[in-house]
């Protein structure tokens, strides 16, 4: 009685182990499945262009083939009409020699055709240009300028070079112009978005401010950019541009700027100035007809440009933005009303 016991528990116990460990490979049997990964409750990033914190239409790369290109254009009466700063997405307003004025016009989410007067680069625009590794559209330079451009390693295309020409019925040194379209081919692919020029942000983002629909920018006594807010952007009221071919400024940002000799002069023996786009000093930025207080700064030449109120960061409403780089001192001068 005793073995049939035993032999009786054995047989059970195996039993209960084949019926543990059978069925995941009989035919019909069912097999254990991972489970599903939960879906990612991240929402996607829009893509927004870097000089304009503006989206960028559906199914729209914001990585072009070809990186930032900034033209240096003449802004004086003998280059009127000025021809392709409606197109741009960004200006910056310099001072050179003699208190007048250039403009370094910004293109990357659409390149023009025609643009121009073309005129001559400054080591200025080193800190200008080198934030979101810019290539230059020039007419040339000084040789001690093109020394630090390339020192600061910006590529940049001048006279002689693919779409360049001179138009005949424009006097020298006003009528050199270039066929955007055909330099930008020149530029070295970089098919990865530049960083933001500015921090972008919502109008919505920002203070309150006061009260200011018109803005006079003097660059040292020579030459004065006005403002006037008229309802959906900023006009600017002196503008050499050709008619519809405007700049159409959302946003007007104002900076206080240190401005030292370059160390030459120019073939009319006027020193030429320097603007130090570094360290720090005043902003104002002006946007929907209000200013806004506030410290702009950058570590370096080549570093992004911050903005800060003291309630903290200050961000910039996405749109166009003309950026005065108004001297401190020496004539330099901001009156709104």
């Amino acid at each position: 009685m005793r073995s049939v016991r035993m032999l009786a528990g054995i047989v059970l116990t195996g039993s209960l182990l084949l019926a543990g460990c059978g069925g995941g490979d009989d035919e019909g049997g069912k097999k254990s499945e991972e489970p599903e990964a939960a879906p990612s409750s991240a929402p996607e990033v829009p893509a927004t262009w870097p000089l304009t914190g503006l989206q960028a239409p559906d199914g729209t790369k914001v990585e072009k083939q070809h990186p930032v290109m900034v033209l240096k254009m003449d802004n004086t009466a003998s280059s009127a009409p000025q021809v392709g700063l409606g197109k741009a997405d960004l200006v910056v307003e310099e001072l050179v020699e003699g208190g007048v004025t250039r403009l370094a016009a910004f293109y990357y989410s659409k390149i023009p055709g025609e643009a121009g007067p073309v005129r001559s680069m400054r080591a200025s625009d080193i800190g200008i240009v080198a934030p979101v590794d810019g290539a230059m559209v020039t007419s040339g330079a000084a040789g001690v300028t093109i020394d630090r451009i390339k020192g600061a390693g910006i590529d940049f295309f001048q006279e002689g070079a693919k779409g360049f020409y001179r138009d005949s019925g424009r006097s020298a040194p006003y009528n050199l112009f270039t066929d955007m379209g055909k330099t930008a081919t020149l530029a070295k692919t970089k098919p990865t978005r530049p960083d933001d020029y500015l921090p972008w942000g919502t109008a919505a983002d920002l203070p309150k401010g006061q009260k200011a629909t018109s803005i006079a920018a003097s660059f040292s006594g020579g030459h004065t950019t006005n403002w006037v807010y008229r309802g959906k952007g900023y006009v600017n009221e002196n503008t050499f541009a050709a008619d519809g071919d405007e700049f159409p400024a959302d946003s007007v940002l104002v900076l206080r700027v240190k401005v030292g000799d370059a160390g030459y002069t120019d073939p009319a023996g006027n020193p030429v100035p320097e603007t130090k786009f570094e360290g720090k000093g005043a902003a104002l930025l002006f946007h929907d007809g209000r200013l806004v207080r506030g410290t702009w700064a950058k570590k370096n030449l080549k570093a992004p440009l911050q903005l800060t109120t003291k309630a903290g960061k200050l961000t910039v409403p996405a749109g166009k933005t003309w950026i005065e780089l108004v001297p401190e001192g020496n004539g330099g001068n901001v009156t709104f009303q």
